[in-house]
């Protein structure tokens, strides 16, 4: 990507990048930092703002969403020296009560999915709005996009100049066209043998030499394309499985209790003011954990099981639920340990007290 913008410098695009990995290229590959700041450098990047945990946050009562929000943006902002006003969820998931959330915290604009039932007869090519306005909304066309992250490699091969037909089939009165996929796309997915990275490089150079197609970034989108419509959406949507919504993690009686054994244990957490803790239960958060856990089938549940490194989904939910018990066990004594260390001090205080006196 840099290579092609350093040739055509209007191409624009943009990256969501957990606190997480942003820890772990820190600590094993700071070289992949670096490359992300020459690709911040060159002003056609965006670097979204998401939960640093990719996490479930936006599910859980209180302000935790909003802490783990704010702890991205600056995270961000000290390695890329940019603050983007559009966020990313974590998979996408979203709602109107989210949306409100975000717009209260400053946010712009936001990416969701475009997801059929929501969006009824209208084109996802839009920029929508969010009902309290100040939020405008740009939606993922999921198809044009799983092409490249799933179908691009079946036979045929996909090519640059059929996928850019598919585009210039789309109505010039629809003003954007927004396209998201998972980073193991390029290598993983999809194989390097494959062609995949020249498809990129064909894709985007072709792109960039036409006249009918202009590159945004999605803060330019949110700032200089009008919304066209207030888009509702009541019930939580996601980017996952055939259902787009919260079922990839929360669709069994496992997901849910592991999910709710973790809630529980936020306001204990949180009044030991143990920043190691802390971590490690906003880590428990990450969305992977619960989808290890479904039990779908069919085409959903292949992929599920391809990214999961247990055998089963069982023994994801039986390893998961040792680790929080285990957890559990530990704020338990901190909080013992704690409660020792206060009735040793409170004499000694008061002593002191005395003595002042």
């Amino acid at each position: 990507m840099l290579k092609l913008i350093k040739k055509y410098p209007d191409i624009k695009v943009a990256f969501s990048i957990s606190g997480t990995i942003i820890d772990q290229l820190e600590e094993y590959a700071p070289e992949v930092l670096d490359g992300f700041r020459r690709l911040a450098e060159t002003g056609s990047v965006d670097f979204l703002t998401e939960t640093y945990y990719h996490s479930m946050a936006c599910l859980m009562p209180g302000s935790e969403f909003e802490l783990q929000v704010e702890k991205h943006q600056k995270t961000i902002l000290r390695h890329f020296g940019v603050v983007s006003n559009v966020f990313r969820n974590t998979e996408l998931i979203y709602s109107d009560q989210i949306g409100e959330r975000i717009r209260q915290f400053g946010f712009t604009g936001v990416i969701i999915d475009g997801v059929d039932r929501v969006l009824g007869p209208q084109s996802p090519h839009h920029v929508f709005e969010h009902p309290a306005e100040d939020l405008k909304i740009l939606l993922r066309n999921y198809r044009l996009s799983d092409d490249i992250s799933f179908r691009f490699s079946h036979k045929p091969t996909l090519t640059a100049e059929q996928y850019i037909s598919w585009l210039n089939a789309i109505p010039t009165q629809e003003k954007v066209i927004n396209l998201a996929m998972d980073y193991e796309t390029f290598g993983e997915h999809q194989k390097k043998e494959d062609g995949i990275f020249t498809f990129v490089e064909n894709l985007f150079t072709s792109l960039a030499r036409a006249r009918n197609f202009q590159f945004l970034t999605p803060t330019e989108a949110v700032e200089n394309i009008p919304a066209c419509n207030k888009l509702y959406i009541q019930d939580f949507i996601s980017w996952a499985d055939e259902e787009r919504d919260l079922s990839a993690w929360l669709g069994n009686e496992m997901q849910r209790d592991a999910f709710d054994s973790l809630v529980k244990l936020e306001a204990n957490v949180k009044n030991l003011h143990d920043k190691a803790l802390l971590k490690e239960w906003r880590s428990l958060q990450t969305s992977d954990h619960f989808y290890y856990m479904s039990t779908k089938k069919g085409n959903d549940g292949g992929v599920h099981s391809y990214f999961s490194p247990y055998p089963s989904p069982y023994e994801a939910f039986i390893n998961y639920m040792n680790v929080l018990t285990d957890f559990a066990l530990r704020i338990k004594i901190h909080k013992s340990a704690g409660a020792i260390s206060k009735k040793v001090l409170e004499p000694a205080l008061s002593n002191a007290a005395a003595f002042s006196a």
